[in-house]
Order: structure tokens, then C-alpha cells, then sequence
């Protein structure tokens, strides 16, 4: 394959995966505590391009080294549910799912019927203690910027929050949780993170930003078919012109 029809080729790809990307954020802008992903751009040399001789120029292709997620904070905006909650600053409820704990940032919450604050996936919140959260659904709940639940006046449990040393290491699982995959990152307590009840963190995705970004990248994707074409249009022509210079 030509430098030119390889080029647009890789870059075709490229614009394939920022679509999809796109796509997802757009798709899950409107639910709490969403975390945009990100792409990392650079350029590809084959092992035997770079084994190229002196004085040649081997090709190189754009591609997307990796996706990342972009862990800043979205609005805090309140919500009608007492059980709701959102961090101000970094970190991560727990959730005890069946495959082990996971992490969110959508304190949606939600009490079970038995009495377990849960996320509306059915994941119980975890209290520091790693234990669940059971609560009396004929009591008011208080819950402090320390994570305290209290009903009564009395102190029930407190909402786990944690933080990582390296939050880029975690995984996506579906469009709010997040897994650790390495049993060597283990969480820490979050510091200087308060929790405020009846209030929700929208994503940080921003549908507008996302919009004109996906306007641009079909633009791109445009052209690079065009550049594709043209690629294919000399190819077919070179073939043409030596089959009549061989004739």
C-alpha cells in the first residue's frame, strides 16, 4: 500500500475510534457523576519501517495510542432526594457489586426493601467499617459533609470515600462505576472531601463541546476518504499507464 492510501487508511481508523468516543460521552452526558474519556493521539512506525536504510524516510501513521478519562469535577446541582449525594473533591463511593467493590461518583441513592442504601443499580453503598448501610425507611436521614448518616441524632454509619494515587489506572465499568484491576492499587481514605446531601454531580461531559468536537472530526473523516480516493484513483492509473507501456 501507497504512503498516501496507508496514511488516510490509519487516519480513517483513528477518526472511527474519536466517533465512537464521541458517541458515548454525548450518549451519557445527562447521567451523574459521568467521566468523559479523552484521546491520546500519536504516531505509528512499523518494527521494519524503522529498520529502513539511511537516507530514506520511513512512513508514519497517526493513530490513537489510548483512550483516557478525565476525572475533573462536574456541577453540583441539588436534587429532590435526601438520599442523594454528591462529593465536593476527589474521590469515590464504594459499591459492593458481586464481582467485589467498584467506585462511582452518582450518589444517586436509593433505600432497599431491606432497608440498604443502595445505588439504583442495586450496589450497596459501603460505610467506612466495609460494611453495608442499613437505615429505617420511617426516619429522616442527616448526612454530614463527613459522610455521617444519622437518624435520630444518633450516628449510624459513614459513607466510605476513597481516592487512588494514580486514578488513570481504573477501568470503566458501564457508565458511571469504575474498577481497580490491580490488586496492588488500593484505595486510601479521601481527604479534604465533603459530602453534601441532596445534591447530585452532573457529568463533565459538555454535550455543546462535544457536539462541535464530533461536527469536526466528520469534517476530518470527510477529507480523509476523500485523500483515499485519490490515493486509489493513481494507484488504478500507474496500473493503466504500465499496462500500455508493457503492451
Amino acid at each position: 500500500m501507497d504512503p498516501l492510501t496507508s496514511a488516510a487508511a490509519s487516519g480513517i481508523r483513528a477518526r472511527i475510534e474519536s466517533l465512537d468516543m464521541l458517541a458515548n460521552n454525548i450518549a451519557n452526558s445527562s447521567a451523574p457523576g459521568f467521566k468523559a474519556d479523552r484521546e491520546f493521539y500519536n504516531l505509528y512506525m512499523s518494527a521494519d519501517a524503522s529498520d529502513s536504510p539511511v537516507g530514506t524516510t520511513p512512513s508514519v501513521l497517526p493513530v490513537i495510542e489510548k483512550q483516557w478519562t478525565d476525572f475533573a469535577q462536574g456541577t453540583l446541582t441539588p436534587s429532590s432526594n435526601p438520599l442523594d449525594v454528591a462529593l465536593a473533591g476527589k474521590g469515590f463511593l464504594v459499591a459492593n457489586a458481586p464481582s467485589g467493590p467498584i467506585y462511582t461518583r452518582n450518589g444517586s441513592l436509593r433505600l432497599s426493601p431491606a432497608g440498604q442504601l443502595e445505588t439504583l443499580d442495586g450496589y450497596a453503598i459501603q460505610g467506612q467499617d466495609g460494611k453495608p448501610i442499613l437505615l429505617d425507611s420511617s426516619k429522616p436521614v442527616d448526612i454530614g459533609p463527613d459522610g455521617a448518616v444519622r437518624q435520630d441524632g444518633q450516628q449510624i454509619s459513614q459513607i466510605a470515600v476513597v481516592d487512588f494515587q494514580d486514578s488513570s489506572a481504573l477501568t470503566k465499568r458501564g457508565s458511571a462505576y469504575f474498577q481497580a484491576d490491580r490488586a496492588s492499587l488500593l484505595p486510601a481514605p479521601a481527604l479534604q472531601t465533603q459530602v453534601l446531601q441532596g445534591r447530585l454531580e452532573a457529568a463533565n461531559s459538555q454535550p455543546a463541546e462535544s457536539a462541535v468536537r464530533l461536527v469536526n472530526v466528520m469534517r476530518q473523516f470527510e477529507s480523509l476518504q476523500k485523500a483515499l480516493a485519490i490515493g486509489s484513483d493513481m494507484n488504478r492509473r500507474a496500473v493503466e499507464e504500465v499496462a500500455k507501456v508493457t503492451s
